[in-house]
């Protein structure tokens, strides 16, 4: 908890206060944000090295189902590790499985880290999610600089070296990828709500993942980018309502009609 209450008083210094300008914010956090590029597509050609130290290209990862993209680096004192809690915890409440109808690839911006630091924190984040079959679809990366920079610009993910403090200071969120490369949705903070999450997969596999009620759930409810969330459409939930009560209706009437026919013999 206390964690947390930390993450939220430094995500609130991101945004300035009412009345304060931009210029009025800490120099180090100037350069601090995370901004949308929905629509536009990673630059695949990418290297990093894996969990294993093996040199790997970004879209080794892309091609089939959508991707979970988390940027968060390892030795992060406080936030990063609220972000990867965050995302076990959403992981843990969905349908959907890691490695068979998605994949999740986790970054480190931080071009000091090395692949033993990423190993460690697969084996711990895989063992909290405690499904089979994860280890393929989870991956752990590092890279280099001009790799990661690549990355983070093409995310719209900004983030700065606080010398004084010795460590990162950034943003917070998560975004999920179709399986070509375009950027789909942003989710902000440290909680994801698994239902957001669920309707941004299914809605980014072009209903390669999901099932009837994940469609109804997408006709009733609309991505908001400024909030990072899925809001209900009053009028198509209305809609939907107005269906399913005539529907009902029109099955009480047919079995009571059902019921009448042996009287009348």
């Amino acid at each position: 908890m206390k964690g947390l209450l930390a993450a939220l008083l430094f995500l609130l210094l991101l945004a300035p206060a009412p009345g304060r300008s931009e210029n009025g914010r800490p120099p180090i956090l100037r350069e601090v944000g995370f901004d949308q590029r929905v629509g536009e597509r990673l630059p695949l050609e990418l290297t990093f090295r894996d969990e294993h130290g093996q040199t790997v290209r970004l879209g080794d990862y892309f091609g089939a189902v959508p991707v979970l993209l988390v940027p968060a680096y390892y030795e992060c004192p406080m936030l990063c590790t609220l972000v990867l809690n965050g995302v076990v915890g959403a992981l843990k409440a969905l349908p959907f499985d890691v490695g068979k109808d998605f994949r999740v690839v986790t970054f480190s911006f931080n071009p000091a880290e090395t692949s033993a630091l990423a190993a460690a924190k697969k084996l711990a984040y895989l063992d909290r999610y405690g499904r089979p079959g994860a280890g393929d679809g989870w991956h752990f990366l590092v890279g280099d600089e001009p790799s990661i920079r690549a990355l983070t610009e093409a995310i719209g993910f900004r983030y700065a070296w606080d010398p004084e403090h010795r460590q990162y200071a950034h943003a917070s969120g998560v975004v999920v990828v179709t399986p070509d490369g375009r950027l789909a949705r942003y989710f902000y903070g440290v909680e994801y709500p698994p239902r957001d999450l669920r309707l941004a997969l299914v809605e980014a596999s072009e209903d390669r993942i999901g099932s009837i009620v994940d469609q109804v759930l997408l006709f009733c409810f609309h991505y908001d980018p400024a909030t990072g969330r899925y809001s209900a459409i009053a009028l198509r939930a209305v809609r939907i309502g107005g269906v399913v009560t005539l529907l009902g209706l029109g099955a009480f009437i047919v079995g009571m009609l059902r019921r009448e026919r042996p009287r009348a013999v």
